[in-house]
């Protein structure tokens, strides 16, 4: 089992759990020191989980161990370029449903029969096409708001995700890890909601993924965002401000 340290303002970890209980024993963590493990709803002091693990006893005081030297406590998962794109394919599917919805209720099921009878009546395809799409251009452009509204609200709910995220245990953060809000969502998505109105093909916004350091897409780079491996559920709560257990939300 997994176990992350709350220290000073600070998230360490995730370590096994069995190096946590040594660590304690050792002296090189405190019973004081907060920690959390998947199944705790909240932080809890060393010594509430491991009661029977203490340290040593020693004059000298405790002080903070060389977490860093022994894990890696600033890694971060980044999701790469297929998942990403596989979200994006699931929410794509997703959205074909109410835009197909909008699409009939206005009238878009005659402008396709009307689109077919021009072309099999000779019709240039190009003329025909531009008909149709002037007819179509309202359930379009509500379309369009609905995946705006789309997305913008999922990356800024508690899921930090769209449900094709979700379906591949993604979300989406600000550069400090944590949700992002309804304003930066919406930044985000901007570049998103340009490309589909300037008919530039959604992928765009991906390819920077392949050569950015930390896998950010154009609206990532653009709103200061990140997209990580992991749901938000799965995460541990937001690191304790307080001291001696008290978890400070």
């Amino acid at each position: 089992m997994e176990v992350w340290i709350g220290r000073n303002g600070e998230r360490h970890g995730p370590y096994q759990e069995e190096q946590v209980r040594e660590w304690l024993r050792s002296g090189e963590l405190s019973p004081d020191d907060l920690a959390w493990r998947d199944g705790l709803a909240d932080w809890q002091a060393l010594s509430v989980l491991y009661p029977q693990d203490k340290p040593a006893p020693a004059p000298a005081s405790y002080g903070p161990p060389p977490l860093q030297a022994r894990a890696n406590v600033s890694h971060v998962d980044y999701a790469g370029f297929w998942q990403r794109f596989g979200a994006w394919v699931i929410d794509l599917i997703v959205l074909m449903i109410p835009s197909m919805i909008v699409m009939y209720a206005s009238g878009g099921l005659e402008a396709y029969k009307h689109l077919m009878e021009q072309i099999q009546n000779g019709t240039e395809v190009a003329t025909a096409m531009r008909t149709y799409a002037q007819a179509t251009e309202g359930a379009s452009l509500a379309s369009l708001v609905i995946t705006y509204v789309y997305y913008v609200f999922f990356e800024a709910s508690k899921w930090q995700a769209t449900p094709g995220k979700l379906a591949l245990r993604l979300r989406v953060t600000d550069l400090q890890g944590k949700r992002i809000t309804l304003g930066r969502s919406a930044a985000r998505n901007v570049v998103r909601l340009s490309a589909a109105i300037f008919g530039l093909i959604p992928v765009i916004c991906y390819l920077a993924i392949t050569w950015t350091q930390h896998k950010q897409g154009l609206h990532d780079l653009w709103a200061g965002t990140y997209v990580l491996n992991g749901t938000a559920q799965e995460q541990p709560p937001e690191r304790p401000t307080g001291e001696h257990g008290r978890f400070n939300a």
